[in-house]
C-alpha cells in the first residue's frame, strides 16, 4: 500500500504545480472514514482507494482525479455526503465523487437490473466529466487484480464478463491500451482458466527456446536505424496471452503458426521522422504485403496515432513494428488521460483539437439516448462501436469518413449525415455504380445517390455495421409501421362508427385521445390497428350512450368491431346432453359451414371441435365422450365468429393497407394480427378474422390471393 508521502510524491514528480495539501488532507480523510472496513482479502478496506490513487498517477491525472480516487468509495460505504466533500475539497471532487458513486450504484444493482438499462444510465452519468470514467477505469482495475479474494466462482465470473464486455472496451476506445490489455488478461485468467494457462505454458516454451530474442532483435534495429544517422528509443516486448489469443481465434491458426507475438515500438523525435524511419525498415528488409497502416495521416476514433508495419525482420523473423514520437507514444499509452497532462502544460487548445476525436463515438451515444433508442439497442449499438477495426473512405469532395470494418455505402451515408442516409437509393464506388450492400475498403470514393421519395429499408438493418445507421433505420421502420397501423385502425374505427350510424371526423376522434391518455391522435389509431385498443371502445369514448351495433345494421352491414362478438358461438346439441356449458376448443377456429363434434367432460361441458382436428386422436379411446352437435344459426343475424388465416406478405411499403382494406371491403374484420416471421423480402403475416360463415372466409381468401403483395393465403 502506497504510504501518504509517496503518493504525494508520484503526483508532484509530473504535475509540480500540484496541491500537496489537498492530497494530504484527502489521504487522511479517507483513512478516518474507512476506519476499520475490511475488504474480502482481509486487508484494510482504505488500501482500496490507495491503490486506485495510485493507478491514476500511473496516467498522471489532474490533482482533482487523484483526490476522487482517494474519495470514491466515502459517500457509498462511509457516512459522509457530497456536501462534505464539497466544503473540504470543492465542487469539481464533489461532482467527481458523486458521478463515480452513481456507476458503483449502478454496478451494486447489476445482478437486479438489465445490464443494458444500466449502461444507459453509465453513459450518461460519465458524459458529463469523462474523468469520472477514468476513476471507475482504476477502480475496475484494481477490483480485477484482486478478484481471485471473492470467494464466490460465479461472482468472479459475472464481474470477468462484464469487465470485458464494458470496461476494457470502453479503456481501448479512450486509447488506454494498456489498461485495456490488462483488464483483458485479468477477465480472459477467470473466464477460460485452462485456456490461459496452456497459452502461458507454451509461451514459455518459446521464450526459453528463443532466449533474449527480444533484445537481440532491438539492439539489431537500433544498430540499423544508427548506421542511417537515426537516434531512435526501440522498446521490444512480448504481446498479453489475451491478445495473442484473440489473434489466433481470429485468423484460425495455432499457435506455432503465429509468428508476430512479440511487438517493437520505435520512438523518434517528430512526426517526418517517422516516415524516415518506415522508410529505413522497408529498405533495410523486406515488408510483410497487406500490414502496412499510417494512423497518423487517418487516426483512430480513439485518438491513437501511430504507424503499423511488419517486416521480415533480424534473424528472418515476422518482426511488427510500431512507428510514432515521443508524444504520440504518450498518447497511445494513456490515452485521453494524456489530455490533462498536455493541459496543466500549458498547451490545453492544441490537446482539446488533439484529443476532440477521441469524444465523438461517446456524443455518438449520447445522441442515440436523445433520441430514443431502447436501452438494449444502445447496449448493442455500443459493443458494435467498441470492438471495431477501421476503413478510411472519402467523399467526391475529399473528405474523410472513418467507419467500422464490414461497413457498407449506407453506413457511409447515414456517416456523414442523417438525412443523407434516410434518402438515399443507391451509390457509386471509386466511380462505378455498385449494391449498397458492398463492404467498403480502405481509400474507396463512396458518392451517394439519393431521392426525397426514398425511405429507408427495413432490409438494410441486415448488412449495416454502425450502430448510427442501424438505430436510424429501425426508428424510420417504427415510424413506417406506426403509419400503416394508423391507416389500419382509422379503417376500423370508421367502419364501427358508420355500423353505429354516427358522425366521423377526426375532430370527432380528438375527444377520445384523452380519455386513452395518448399523446395524438395517430398514436390512438395505431394502438387500434395494433390492437391494443378496440374500435367500440373509441366509439364509447366519443359516444358514451351508444349500443353495441349488430352486422346489417347502418350503411354498409360491415363486420364487428375487432375483438367484440355477437354472440358465443352457438350449436345444436344432441338430446344426451342437457346441462353444462359449450366453448370451442382453445386455438380451433370452426365457421359455420366447417363439420364439427363435440367432447363430453363431466362437470365442465362440451367442447366444439371441428371434425378433422388432431387433438381429437386423444380421445379415440373413449367413444363414450364424443357428442354430436350441428351448427344452429339461421335465425341469428348478428353470430360473427373467429377465423384464422396465414398470408406470404412482400415485404413493401403499404402492402398491409392493401390487405386491410380488402378484407373491409368484402365485409370481414380484423381483430388481431401479427408477424411471426420477417425476413428482407417477405414475411409472415396472421390475422385473426371477424367472418359471418365458411363461405364469407372463402371469399376473403380467395379475393386476398389475387392481391400482387400477397404471396400465399392458407388457413389457420
Amino acid at each position: 500500500m502506497l504510504r501518504q508521502y509517496e503518493l504525494v510524491d508520484r503526483v508532484v514528480a509530473y504535475d509540480p504545480q500540484a496541491d500537496e495539501a489537498a492530497l494530504n488532507r484527502a489521504y487522511v480523510f479517507g483513512t478516518r472514514k474507512h476506519g476499520t472496513q475490511k475488504r474480502a482479502s482481509g486487508d484494510p478496506y482504505f488500501s482500496h482507494p490507495i491503490e486506485v490513487a495510485g493507478i491514476l498517477t500511473e496516467l498522471r491525472l489532474d490533482t482533482a482525479t487523484i483526490i476522487t480516487g482517494l474519495l470514491h468509495d466515502t459517500i457509498e460505504d462511509t457516512d459522509t455526503t457530497v456536501a462534505e466533500i464539497e466544503e473540504l475539497f470543492g465542487k469539481e471532487v464533489a461532482n467527481l465523487v458523486d458521478g463515480v458513486t452513481k456507476l458503483s450504484r449502478l454496478e451494486w444493482d447489476s445482478e437486479h437490473a438489465k445490464q443494458a438499462e444500466n449502461f444507459r444510465k453509465f453513459l450518461l452519468a460519465m458524459s458529463s466529466d469523462i474523468r469520472v470514467l477514468l476513476v471507475k477505469l482504476a477502480d475496475r482495475l484494481h477490483n480485477m487484480r484482486t478478484l481471485h479474494f471473492i470467494s464466490k466462482p460465479e461472482k468472479r465470473q459475472r464481474i470477468a464478463q462484464e469487465t470485458m464486455d464494458i470496461y476494457a472496451p470502453l479503456a481501448g476506445r479512450m486509447g488506454m491500451q494498456e489498461v485495456r490489455e490488462e483488464l483483458e488478461d485479468l477477465s480472459f485468467q477467470v473466464l477460460q482458466p485452462e485456456a490461459r494457462a496452456t497459452l502461458i505454458n507454451r509461451l514459455d516454451q518459446i521464450r526459453e527456446e528463443r532466449s533474449d530474442i527480444v533484445e537481440r532483435i532491438s539492439e539489431m534495429l537500433r544498430s540499423t536505424f544508427k548506421a542511417h544517422g537515426m537516434d531512435v528509443v526501440v522498446y521490444g516486448r512480448e504481446k498479453k496471452p489475451f491478445s495473442v489469443w484473440k489473434k489466433m481465434e481470429r485468423r484460425s491458426i495455432s499457435l506455432e503458426q503465429l509468428s508476430d507475438i512479440y511487438g517493437f515500438r520505435v520512438i523518434v523525435e517528430d512526426v517526418a521522422d517517422c516516415y524516415k524511419a518506415v522508410g529505413i525498415l522497408h529498405t533495410s528488409w523486406p515488408m510483410v504485403p497487406g500490414r502496412f497502416k499510417d494512423y497518423i495521416s487517418t487516426p483512430k476514433n480513439n485518438g491513437y496515432r501511430s504507424i503499423h508495419t511488419t517486416i521480415i525482420g533480424p534473424e528472418r523473423k515476422r518482426v511488427e513494428v510500431q512507428v510514432r514520437t515521443r508524444k504520440l507514444h504518450e498518447v497511445a499509452e494513456y490515452g485521453i488521460a494524456a489530455h490533462w497532462f498536455y493541459k496543466d502544460r500549458g498547451n490545453h487548445a492544441e490537446a482539446s483539437e488533439e484529443f476532440a476525436n477521441t469524444f465523438k463515438w461517446l456524443r455518438h451515444l449520447v445522441e442515440m439516448l436523445e433520441h430514443g433508442s431502447s436501452a438494449e439497442e444502445l447496449l448493442e449499438h455500443s459493443k458494435l462501436q467498441l470492438f471495431v477495426d477501421q476503413v478510411f473512405c472519402f467523399t467526391p469532395k475529399g473528405l474523410l469518413i472513418t467507419l467500422p470494418r464490414g461497413a457498407t455505402p449506407v453506413d457511409f451515408a447515414y456517416a456523414v449525415h442523417t438525412d443523407i442516409g434516410d434518402t438515399c437509393v443507391g451509390c457509386k464506388i471509386n466511380g462505378r455504380h455498385m449494391p449498397l450492400r458492398t463492404e467498403l475498403k480502405n481509400g474507396d470514393e463512396v458518392e451517394i445517390i439519393r431521392s426525397k421519395a426514398q425511405t429507408p429499408s427495413p432490409a438494410w438493418e441486415a448488412f449495416v455495421a454502425t450502430g448510427k445507421a442501424r438505430s436510424a433505420i429501425r426508428r424510420a421502420a417504427r415510424q413506417s409501421q406506426q403509419h400503416e397501423l394508423a391507416r389500419l385502425g382509422r379503417l376500423m374505427v370508421s367502419s364501427v362508427f358508420e355500423l353505429a350510424g354516427k358522425e366521423f371526423s377526426d375532430g370527432v376522434l380528438e375527444r377520445a385521445v384523452g380519455r386513452f391518455d395518448r399523446k395524438d391522435l395517430e398514436e390512438l389509431l395505431a394502438d387500434v390497428g395494433e390492437g391494443r385498443i378496440q374500435a367500440y371502445d373509441v366509439l364509447k369514448a366519443v359516444y358514451p350512450r351508444v349500443r353495441k351495433p349488430k352486422v346489417g345494421e347502418g350503411a354498409t352491414g360491415r363486420a364487428l368491431p375487432a375483438g367484440e362478438r355477437a354472440v358465443k358461438p352457438l350449436v345444436k346439441l344432441d338430446k344426451r346432453m342437457s346441462h353444462g356449458a359449450v366453448q370451442f376448443a382453445e386455438g380451433a377456429y370452426p365457421l359455420p359451414g366447417d363439420r364439427i363434434v363435440g367432447i363430453l367432460t363431466p362437470g365442465e361441458g362440451v367442447t366444439v371441435y371441428p371434425i378433422d382436428s388432431e387433438a381429437l386422436a386423444a380421445f379415440d379411446s373413449e367413444p363414450e365422450r364424443w357428442i354430436d352437435v350441428t351448427w344452429d344459426v339461421q335465425n341469428e343475424e348478428e353470430a360473427a365468429f373467429l377465423a384464422k388465416i396465414t398470408l406470404m406478405v412482400r415485404n413493401e411499403v403499404g402492402a398491409l393497407g392493401s390487405i386491410a382494406t380488402l378484407i373491409a371491403d368484402y365485409d370481414g374484420n380484423i381483430d388481431t394480427l401479427s408477424t411471426p416471421q420477417r425476413d428482407r423480402d417477405f414475411y409472415t403475416l396472421q390475422i385473426m378474422l371477424e367472418v359471418r360463415d365458411l363461405k364469407h372466409l372463402t371469399s376473403i381468401m380467395s379475393a386476398l390471393r389475387g392481391l400482387s403483395v400477397v404471396n400465399k393465403v392458407t388457413r389457420g
